[in-house]
């Protein structure tokens, strides 16, 4: 079968979609096609994401990091990583990509081959192999060879069609997806261990506004911060301060200073503090604040967010 009959009956997203929850409880994954009119703004969540480049250009903010990139480059954003799609004019208009959400618990279960099964996970468990291991090294985007990227590009797209022809035994799409994203992760794990095939520098120019920024809230995410210690840290009017940020990061240096805080908090509920602890260490200033801006990216009371991890 040729890919364009492939491509034709890919899962769609539409450009314009903000969409940035998961309505599937393990995966989702997309083709998406053109520039990204909606979701303009850095956000984060609480699951993994995977940009795979089929054609065209594509650019991301991650972080302080703008990554460019090409026809078979790859993204890998790791939970509560603050990301964002990066304009450049006339860049992207033929731009198709692949985007795979897929949660900590689905990768956690596909690397224990889930509750005794033996499947296509069986070996990577023997090895102890955690497949979530690629989110968490310092390079996030890569260039494979051709021959492993042309492999994983086939387990994105099989994952990706909307049906399977000559399928009709129950549960056979579900089996062959869990092995697909087994294989796609076992691979991808190993060839991310190789520094040859990270992004070099040239390709990903950074933000020193941001990473000064970035840096100054996470060593005073406990206290009160203002915007205007903020633009004196960079040598800045509050104005032109303010407007620059916006520009660079689609979001308001307040809102960036409360996601920050919010991101901290969930890696304290996930080591097992209290509320209260976590409230007091991120610098919200009442309880009430804290709760309704959690409540409001992640869903939950922070509370079940904690029993749940």
């Amino acid at each position: 079968m040729g890919n364009r009959q492939e491509e034709a009956r890919l899962r769609q997203m539409a450009s314009s979609d903000e969409r940035q929850f998961m309505i599937n409880e393990n995966y989702e994954i997309y083709e998406k096609q053109g520039p990204p009119t909606g979701a303009l703004s850095l956000h984060y969540h609480n699951f993994y994401e995977i940009i795979y480049v089929l054609d065209g250009e594509y650019s991301s903010l991650v972080e302080d990091r703008t990554y460019h990139l090409k026809k078979g480059d790859f993204l890998l954003i790791d939970c509560n990583v603050m990301h964002k799609y990066h304009f450049v004019e006339k860049k992207h208009d033929s731009s198709k990509r692949l985007v795979l959400w897929i949660t900590r618990q689905m990768l956690e279960r596909l690397s224990d081959a889930g509750e005794g099964r033996r499947d296509a996970a069986e070996g990577c468990r023997d090895a102890g192999m955690d497949l979530s291991a690629c989110f968490r090294k310092e390079a996030c985007a890569y260039h494979f060879p051709i021959y492993y990227e042309e492999m994983l590009r086939g387990f994105l797209l099989k994952l990706a069609m909307s049906e399977i022809m000559d399928m009709e035994l129950p549960g056979s799409r579900s089996t062959l997806d869990r092995g697909y994203l087994t294989l796609f992760f076992v691979y991808l794990n190993a060839l991310c261990g190789r520094k040859e095939y990270i992004f070099s520098a040239e390709h990903m120019p950074d933000y020193p506004l941001v990473e000064a920024v970035s840096a100054y809230i996470e060593e005073h995410i406990g206290e009160s911060i203002l915007v205007e210690e903020l633009a004196e840290l960079v040598h800045m009017s509050k104005y032109h301060f303010s407007r620059k940020f916006k520009e660079l990061t689609g979001m308001t240096a307040h809102a960036f200073v409360t996601s920050k805080r919010l991101i901290r908090a969930c890696e304290g509920l996930k080591e097992g503090k209290s509320v209260s602890q976590v409230c007091q260490e991120t610098g919200f200033g009442d309880y009430s604040s804290f709760l309704r801006n959690f409540r409001k990216v992640y869903g939950v009371a922070p509370g079940e967010y904690r029993d749940y991890f």
